[in-house]
């Protein structure tokens, strides 16, 4: 995989002209910024942007009126290649704060990482209605520890919507739901996304994480995506990592109002 040439496409394709992740939402562009405005519910924040080091700060205050004039709190999506170097720093002085870095990590829909499958005792069924949506969202909270309200909305929304550029994938040992994920498919894109994986503690370790990566990439690629794209975590990079994805950046959200 040439590195460069990958991480310009998905700039290109889905920061630089992003689509719109769900229903209610829309993309505005403003000079150097690219942002998403959803409700209260939806993922409002900055998708893209390429301020040079003298209007940065006047873009940062910008985004800030704009969002906080709507009464939303936003997310401000900075990447390790970002210009200007210092934006991360920039963000904080204007009263962000960072969450924890993630790596961007990409990779073919079609290599090794759609090879693995569940271990014994695990199926791995699709959640195409509210049920299954509950299914996705108890896993979540459990193995995440935090409250699934928005992310249940959201994908009862877009199934409701746009049923087919969303896949939510619910890993059951018997009746249990031991793990959970979605791919975010993008329609004139080469990527999909792949959000929210997560096992609860006791299935950790055992396979369940590589099974629904393997599984959500060979969706992908059965309708035409050549690329997968995760933000991962430290504990899921080295498993995507033996399954063939690549790092080819950091990713680290600067929260404003939440």
């Amino acid at each position: 995989m040439d590195h460069a040439a990958v991480l310009a496409l998905y700039d290109r394709e889905m920061r630089e002209n992003a689509r719109p992740d769900g229903p209610g939402a829309r993309i505005e562009r403003a000079g150097a910024v690219v942002r998403q405005v959803a409700d209260a519910q939806g993922w409002n924040g900055v998708l893209w942007s390429r301020p040079d080091a003298a209007g940065a700060d006047l873009a940062i205050r910008d985004q800030i009126d704009r969002f906080t004039g709507l009464g939303r709190d936003f997310e401000w999506k900075v990447y390790g290649h970002d210009e200007p170097a210092d934006l991360g720093d920039r963000l904080l002085a204007a009263g962000f704060r960072a969450e924890p870095e993630e790596t961007l990590m990409i990779g073919e829909a079609a290599g090794p990482v759609s090879a693995a499958e569940p271990p014994a005792g695990v199926r791995l069924v699709r959640a195409t209605d509210p049920a299954g949506v509950d299914l996705v969202v108890d896993v979540h909270e459990r193995a995440f520890g935090t409250d699934g309200t928005r992310l249940r909305h959201r994908l009862l929304a877009r199934l409701a919507a746009d049923p087919g550029t969303l896949v939510a994938v619910v890993a059951l040992a018997g009746a249990e739901p031991v793990g959970a994920a979605r791919t975010e498919l993008v329609p004139g894109t080469r990527f999909a996304g792949l959000w929210g994986g997560g096992t609860v503690e006791a299935w950790r370790g055992r396979g369940v994480y590589r099974a629904l990566v393997a599984h959500r990439a060979r969706v992908a690629a059965a309708q035409g995506y050549r690329y997968l794209q995760v933000d991962a975590s430290p504990l899921s990079r080295p498993i995507l990592a033996r399954l063939g994805l690549h790092a080819l950046s950091t990713t680290t959200p600067y929260l404003y109002g939440v």
